[in-house]
């Protein structure tokens, strides 16, 4: 079955953030099913719990790391 466009539009405004630095659409899934929408919100995650999640590869992770160490942002 196919998503609704309003269900869609509420996807991609949940994965915007991820969108914006780059991530791709398994990684932002991801994250989004995790209750993760913000790089604010990985402070309460582990890197160990974000390498688990379905969908995130080794050059998320990368990515995530680059854009936390800019803000100033550490795991958990």
């Amino acid at each position: 079955m196919k998503p609704s466009k309003q269900s869609q539009k509420d996807q991609e405004a949940l994965e915007a953030e991820w969108l914006k630095i780059g991530l791709p659409g398994p990684a932002r899934r991801a994250l989004v099913q995790a209750k993760l929408y913000k790089v604010s919100d990985l402070r309460k995650v582990s890197l160990e719990e974000l390498t688990e999640l379905h969908g995130m590869g080794k050059s998320s992770i990368a990515r995530i790391k680059v854009i936390m160490a800019a803000k100033k942002i550490k795991f958990l």
